[in-house]
């Protein structure tokens, strides 16, 4: 459900049945159901500490704090904007656990934010690889969507996740299918060991369109490869599963 709040650009949106309230652009960079699949497939306890890299508006971290209740959660996001739209849906649901920090990832150090600290890293890195399709013409838009030399690529997010994930925490990012072997190879680069992949399916007839990973830091070679998560039974209706995923829990 989407309302305009009392700025006009900016939207209100709801997720999980309403659970979840987020702020996020009216136009410009704004979530997909990616984000949400990864704040359900990754999963923290009390005890953790959380952060998420490239957070745009916030809907994984606050996906994190609001389901699992970790006991801090931070979002690293290079626009001012965005970051301020994140502390303000941490207001809006109540969750004081949830920091919000303005700041580039690439940085080797990033006040408030220490390496090797957190439990768990998560990351909806860019999907298109620097001069790969169309331009996207919206600012926002192209510093989430797409890498270029001027923002974070997959081997920077993938630095960071590596830095800042304490030795035996875990890492999970969604990512494009079609990059996958990419990612594999970049996260195996940093001692990141992939521990559960699924693979996400438009539909049961069709090729994966995102993966779901979760790597640990410094783990084995062992890798279980989770049952396929099909999204659509017929186009515009979820199936069951997908529908579970994406409401209440």
């Amino acid at each position: 459900m989407t309302a305009i709040s009392s700025n006009e650009n900016e939207t209100r949106d709801t997720i999980l049945d309403g659970r979840i309230a987020l702020i996020q652009p009216r136009h410009g960079y704004r979530f997909s159901v990616e984000a949400i699949l990864l704040g359900r497939f990754a999963r923290a306890s009390t005890r953790e500490r959380v952060l998420e890299l490239g957070a745009g508006c916030g809907v994984v971290a606050i996906m994190m704090a609001a389901l699992y209740r970790p006991r801090e959660v931070v979002a690293i996001e290079i626009q001012p904007p965005l970051a301020a739209m994140i502390a303000r849906s941490a207001t809006l649901n109540g969750l004081e656990s949830v920091n919000a920090v303005c700041a580039d990832l690439r940085q080797k150090r990033i006040a408030g934010v220490e390496p090797a600290s957190f439990d768990l890293v998560v990351a909806n890195p860019p999907y298109r690889a620097a001069a790969a399709g169309r331009e996207n013409p919206d600012h926002g838009r192209r510093l989430a969507r797409g890498e270029s030399a001027a923002v974070a690529v997959l081997m920077d997010f993938v630095a960071a996740a590596h830095r800042y994930a304490r030795r035996g925490g875990r890492v999970a990012f969604v990512f494009t299918a079609r990059r996958s072997a990419e990612l594999i190879s970049a996260m195996r680069s940093k001692q990141l060991e992939p521990k559960r992949i699924r693979f996400v399916h438009p539909r049961i007839a069709m090729p994966a369109s995102v993966m779901l990973i979760e790597a640990r830091a410094g783990g084995g070679i062992e890798v279980a490869i989770e049952p396929p998560l099909i999204l659509y039974e017929r186009p515009g209706i979820y199936t069951s599963e997908a529908r579970a995923i994406l409401s209440s829990p």
